[in-house]
């Protein structure tokens, strides 16, 4: 039976491990494999010294330093760690409110819902425009000092669209507020080497960057690390933070990965991908159908990141159409099995029938022309014969 390919156009969902960092990863599941908590012999040393120096290369690709990384499963359990944490251990009780841009991840809006039922906080969503852009206005205008954290994300990983991290924390810390940063998606979208400069803690997620799955990173700047009650209790590991034994192999290769991106020619990467995802868009638009991109204008989004309404069309019936050939998504995989609209297209105005339509096609450092021009065939395909379908059904 002949092997169908299949074309990967959902990067934003998870990124194939580069393979160089998976070759600097290899070596910590054989021969050094040492615990790194183990401080009675060279063998934990060695591996101590290996996290050590992947914290500093993840330090580096923010800003920050190496002390100021706690490892965590992934970017939701760091969105977790920097909220709850920072509730747990909140002094001010006037400080009550918690703002959050209404196109937030799941693993922030679900949170932001646990310390409104446990803790009492008031959580309040800040709109967007249809671009899916926080006001930096309408921003100012809610926050005063009854305010105790923002939470807006620095890429969208549903529709691209990239904040003004700069303004928003700088207009947080004006209130004597703390500002916190979903930036899963932004190290493959945009330079992010002085994103610890304005945010006071900051979620990153290996598998979203051309790390491995499973590892993901929280920082917390220096001074407020004595304010964040730990989720994970046990042997006090990452200044008690973060209990358990780090998966060093994990760390190694999330390491690595942010080392790749902090490279020389990566504005030349974000340009042939930026490139791509452009001649995609423009295919599509000779297509006999309509469509219509949702979100920011090309220069103001994830340069891998397209949202595709196919107006009168069923994104489901068009995805399961596709497959095994063509890999995309209707929005965030984390959200599998929810039978809902995308609450970030309903946020930035989209009805119900158009959030159903659209597809997410994110594209990545290995998707290649020949990609784009074979996923455009197979699409318009795929698109004749569900015409053809809902016409006979008519009939």
């Amino acid at each position: 039976m002949k092997k169908i390919k299949t074309i990967y156009l959902d990067h934003q969902a998870t990124t194939p491990v580069d393979e160089s960092v998976l070759q600097k990863m290899m070596p910590y599941f054989g021969e050094k494999f040492g615990n790194p908590h183990s401080v009675d012999h060279a063998i934990g040393w060695q591996s101590s010294r290996a996290v050590a120096d992947s914290a500093a290369q993840i330090a580096a690709l923010i800003g920050a330093d190496a002390d100021e990384i706690i490892f965590t499963s992934g970017a939701t359990e760091a969105n977790n760690l920097a909220l709850l944490g920072l509730l747990g251990r909140r002094s001010d009780r006037r400080r009550n409110r918690i703002l959050i841009s209404a196109i937030e991840h799941k693993s922030v809006l679900a949170t932001a819902d646990v310390l409104k039922d446990r803790l009492g906080c008031q959580i309040e969503n800040v709109p967007v425009d249809r671009q899916g852009r926080v006001s930096i206005s309408a921003f100012e205008s809610a926050l005063d000092d009854t305010v105790f954290a923002v939470s807006i994300m620095a890429v969208n990983n549903e529709i691209g669209t990239i904040q003004d991290i700069r303004s928003l924390s700088k207009a947080t810390r004006e209130v004597g507020a703390l500002f916190h940063s979903d930036a899963a998606q932004a190290p493959l979208a945009i330079d992010i080497s002085s994103l610890a400069q304005g945010a006071d803690l900051v979620s990153l997620s290996g598998h979203k960057m051309h790390g491995p799955p499973g590892i993901g990173a929280l920082y917390v700047r220096r001074a407020l690390q004595e304010w964040i009650e730990p989720l994970i209790h046990g042997g006090g590991q990452q200044n008690g933070l973060r209990s358990g034994t780090m998966p060093l192999p994990l760390c190694v290769g999330m390491g690595a990965a942010a080392e790749i991106l902090r490279g020389d020619r990566m504005h030349e990467v974000r340009a042939a991908l930026r490139h791509r995802r452009d001649r995609f868009v423009e295919q599509l638009h000779t297509l006999p159908w309509a469509i219509t991109v949702n979100g920011p204008a090309p220069e103001q989004r994830h340069p891998g990141n397209a949202n595709v309404c196919f107006h009168g069309f069923s994104a489901h019936d068009i995805l399961n159409a596709l497959q095994p050939t063509l890999a995309a998504s209707t929005g965030s995989a984390c959200t599998s099995g929810i039978p809902a609209p995308s609450h970030v297209l309903r946020a930035i105005g989209l009805s119900g029938d158009d959030a159903e339509a659209s597809i997410r096609f994110s594209f990545g450092f290995t998707t290649r022309d020949e990609d784009i021009d074979a996923a455009i065939d197979l699409i318009a395909d795929t698109l004749g014969r569900l015409a053809q379908t809902t016409v006979a059904r008519s009939a």
